[in-house]
Protein backbone atom coordinates (compact mmCIF):
# COMPACT_ATOMS: atom_id res chain seq x y z
CA UNK A 1 0.00 0.00 0.00
CA UNK A 2 1.25 3.65 -0.78
CA UNK A 3 0.35 7.22 0.20
CA UNK A 4 -0.71 9.45 -2.68
CA UNK A 5 1.53 12.52 -1.94
CA UNK A 6 0.50 16.19 -3.59
CA UNK A 7 2.24 19.13 -2.85
CA UNK A 8 0.90 22.30 -4.48
CA UNK A 9 2.10 25.66 -4.44
CA UNK A 10 -0.08 28.77 -5.80
CA UNK A 11 2.76 29.00 -9.06
CA UNK A 12 2.94 25.12 -9.88
CA UNK A 13 2.24 21.86 -9.12
CA UNK A 14 5.66 20.86 -7.43
CA UNK A 15 4.83 17.08 -6.61
CA UNK A 16 2.35 14.66 -7.78
CA UNK A 17 3.29 10.62 -7.40
CA UNK A 18 2.96 8.37 -4.40
CA UNK A 19 5.47 7.58 -1.57
CA UNK A 20 5.96 4.87 0.93
CA UNK A 21 6.28 7.40 3.44
CA UNK A 22 6.74 11.41 4.00
CA UNK A 23 7.91 13.60 7.26
CA UNK A 24 6.26 16.75 7.23
CA UNK A 25 7.89 19.90 9.03
CA UNK A 26 4.68 20.92 11.19
CA UNK A 27 4.46 23.90 12.89
CA UNK A 28 4.69 21.39 16.20
CA UNK A 29 7.76 19.53 15.08
CA UNK A 30 8.29 16.70 12.07
CA UNK A 31 5.10 14.53 11.84
CA UNK A 32 5.75 11.14 10.15
CA UNK A 33 2.70 10.03 7.75
CA UNK A 34 2.62 6.00 6.36
CA UNK A 35 -0.20 4.36 5.34
CA UNK A 36 -3.35 3.87 6.97
CA UNK A 37 -2.49 7.04 9.29
CA UNK A 38 -5.70 8.75 10.92
CA UNK A 39 -7.21 11.89 8.89
CA UNK A 40 -5.89 14.95 10.28
CA UNK A 41 -5.55 18.60 9.04
CA UNK A 42 -1.87 19.90 10.09
CA UNK A 43 -0.02 23.62 9.82
CA UNK A 44 3.02 23.29 8.04
CA UNK A 45 6.46 25.45 9.16
CA UNK A 46 9.55 26.52 6.65
CA UNK A 47 11.12 23.31 6.51
CA UNK A 48 12.21 20.26 4.88
CA UNK A 49 9.26 17.49 3.36
CA UNK A 50 11.36 14.21 3.04
CA UNK A 51 9.72 11.47 0.81
CA UNK A 52 10.53 8.22 0.93
CA UNK A 53 9.95 6.60 -2.55
CA UNK A 54 11.11 2.73 -4.30
CA UNK A 55 13.65 3.07 -1.06
CA UNK A 56 14.95 6.37 -1.85
CA UNK A 57 14.53 9.50 0.37
CA UNK A 58 13.84 12.95 -2.14
CA UNK A 59 13.75 16.45 0.03
CA UNK A 60 11.22 19.12 -0.85
CA UNK A 61 11.88 22.82 0.82
CA UNK A 62 8.61 24.26 2.17
CA UNK A 63 7.73 28.02 2.63
CA UNK A 64 4.44 27.45 5.26
CA UNK A 65 1.43 25.82 4.61
CA UNK A 66 -1.09 23.36 5.44
CA UNK A 67 -1.27 19.31 4.94
CA UNK A 68 -4.48 17.34 4.76
CA UNK A 69 -4.01 13.61 5.40
CA UNK A 70 -7.27 11.52 4.41
CA UNK A 71 -7.20 7.80 3.92
CA UNK A 72 -3.85 7.22 2.20
CA UNK A 73 -3.77 10.88 0.37
CA UNK A 74 -1.51 13.54 1.83
CA UNK A 75 -2.07 16.87 -0.28
CA UNK A 76 0.33 19.88 1.14
CA UNK A 77 -0.93 23.22 0.28
CA UNK A 78 2.30 25.84 0.48
CA UNK A 79 3.35 29.34 0.30
CA UNK A 80 6.11 28.15 -1.96
CA UNK A 81 8.23 25.00 -2.46
CA UNK A 82 11.40 23.91 -4.18
CA UNK A 83 12.45 20.24 -4.79
CA UNK A 84 15.93 19.73 -3.10
CA UNK A 85 17.37 18.30 -6.29
CA UNK A 86 16.63 21.68 -8.44
CA UNK A 87 18.20 23.90 -5.99
CA UNK A 88 22.21 25.03 -6.75
CA UNK A 89 23.86 23.83 -3.33
CA UNK A 90 26.36 26.10 -3.34
CA UNK A 91 24.31 29.11 -3.89
CA UNK A 92 22.01 27.62 -1.27
CA UNK A 93 24.85 27.86 0.87
CA UNK A 94 25.48 31.15 0.28
CA UNK A 95 22.12 32.42 0.85
CA UNK A 96 22.10 30.55 4.59
CA UNK A 97 25.62 32.35 4.93
CA UNK A 98 24.55 36.01 4.12
CA UNK A 99 21.00 35.37 6.11
CA UNK A 100 23.02 34.14 9.09
CA UNK A 101 25.00 36.80 8.63
CA UNK A 102 22.54 39.91 8.55
CA UNK A 103 20.50 38.15 11.55
CA UNK A 104 23.39 38.33 13.52
CA UNK A 105 23.77 41.88 13.06
CA UNK A 106 20.08 42.64 14.39
CA UNK A 107 20.34 39.96 17.00
CA UNK A 108 20.36 42.55 19.83
CA UNK A 109 17.39 44.39 18.76
CA UNK A 110 14.15 43.29 20.72
CA UNK A 111 10.73 42.83 18.75
CA UNK A 112 12.11 44.65 15.32
CA UNK A 113 10.33 44.04 12.31
CA UNK A 114 13.64 44.25 10.76
CA UNK A 115 14.56 41.10 13.11
CA UNK A 116 11.68 39.07 12.04
CA UNK A 117 11.80 39.53 8.16
CA UNK A 118 15.94 38.49 9.07
CA UNK A 119 14.56 35.43 10.85
CA UNK A 120 12.20 34.62 8.39
CA UNK A 121 14.82 34.87 6.08
CA UNK A 122 17.04 32.85 7.92
CA UNK A 123 14.69 30.14 8.11
CA UNK A 124 14.04 29.66 4.58
CA UNK A 125 17.49 29.94 3.54
CA UNK A 126 18.11 27.31 6.04
CA UNK A 127 15.66 24.87 4.20
CA UNK A 128 16.32 25.48 0.92
CA UNK A 129 19.83 24.34 1.93
CA UNK A 130 18.63 21.46 3.69
CA UNK A 131 16.93 20.48 0.93
CA UNK A 132 20.00 20.49 -1.14
CA UNK A 133 21.83 18.19 1.85
CA UNK A 134 19.29 15.58 2.41
CA UNK A 135 18.57 14.61 -0.78
CA UNK A 136 19.99 11.13 -1.87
Amino acid sequence: MALTLRILAPDQNVFDGTAEEVILPSTTGLLGILPGHISMVTAIDVGVLRVLNNGSWNSIALMGGFAEVESNDVTVLVNGAELGSNIDSSAAEKDLENAQAEFSQLESQENSPDKVKAQEKLNRARARFQATRSSD
